[in-house]
């Protein structure tokens, strides 16, 4: 397998973790060894569904940690639209500033769901709610690291790979070993296309270490969100070193038709494929999400 960089397992960032235990997403700030300069991937915005209510406990938390440590912020990364939390990046953003990036086939994600919550034509299907949007190959600096962008789909259309140095967060491509592999059911998803993005992240050398955006715990084991090339591909459940192609397929749609929505996909989506802002206010102010019948 060849790639458009070479990875430089001779830079090794500084990654803090912050748990959301509502969604069980990990957000990351990923801080330059050699400088002050970070980013922050896929941070989380609170909601109270019932209640209609936002909150942000989690992105809070990550503008303390880096204004305590002076570190300033320079990217805020979103590895796909996601499913099942809501992004709290344009909050960090307004209080930090950096730039929100996404993978550019997030277009085919608001063309799909634009349609699905009945948009109509004001609703931009061009990406232009994100600052950057990146294609495979891309590159972007944090400090003087050299971020690299691999187009990992199969989750989602848009979703990336972002390698930094030794470390590589992967969205939901992949899980932690005893976790598996991520869904491949959703309208733009694809099982077989999933298993070749998992195939290319573990052509990364060995000691890559790899960071989730989820856990579960499988078993009741304690929730954890870092591990390596090398373990994935000697331990992980689905997609270890010997299970073809056509055994991941058959093994995930049948997992996949077992599986209910994620609880949050209806604001998730709706707010997520507009950079993590809200509806656009009516004529009196107010924000409304909108509920698809059976169109999910």
């Amino acid at each position: 397998m060849t790639f458009a960089f070479k990875p430089d397992l001779s830079v090794e960032p500084q990654v803090v973790a912050f748990f959301d235990e509502g969604s069980n997403t990990i957000s990351y700030i990923v801080r330059d060894p050699a400088s002050n300069a970070c980013a922050v991937i896929d941070a989380v915005m609170e909601i109270d569904y019932a209640a209609g209510r936002l909150s942000f406990d989690g992105a809070d938390a990550i503008i303390e940690r880096i204004k305590a440590e002076g570190w300033v912020l320079e990217w805020l990364i979103e590895t796909h639209i996601h499913a099942d939390h809501l992004s709290g990046a344009p909050y960090i953003q307004e209080r930090l500033g950096g730039k929100i990036g996404i993978g550019d086939q997030v277009t085919v994600v608001q063309d799909t769901f634009g349609k699905i919550f009945n948009e109509g034509t004001g609703f931009e299907r061009d990406g232009s709610q994100f600052d950057r949007l990146f294609s495979e190959g891309d590159s972007y600096r944090i400090g003087s690291m050299t971020a690299h962008v691999m187009h990992t789909p199969g989750h989602t259309p848009a979703c990336m790979t972002h390698v930094i140095g030794d470390a590589a967060f992967v969205g939901d491509t992949l899980f932690m070993p005893d976790g598996g592999s991520a869904r491949a059911d959703f309208p733009g998803g694809d099982a077989r296309t999933l298993y070749r993005s998992v195939r290319r992240v573990l052509e990364l050398p060995p000691q890559t270490r790899l960071f989730m955006c989820h856990d579960y715990g499988p078993n009741g084991r304690e929730i954890r969100w870092e591990t390596s090339v090398a373990d994935e591909r000697a331990h992980n459940i689905h997609v270890r070193d010997g299970i073809d192609e056509n055994t991941f397929v058959e093994m995930r749609e049948a997992r996949d038709a077992t599986l209910a929505m994620p609880k949050l996909i209806i604001p998730s989506l709706q707010v997520n494929m507009r950079a993590g802002k809200l509806p656009p206010k009516d004529a009196e102010g107010d924000v409304f999400l909108k509920v698809p019948i059976n169109k999910l």
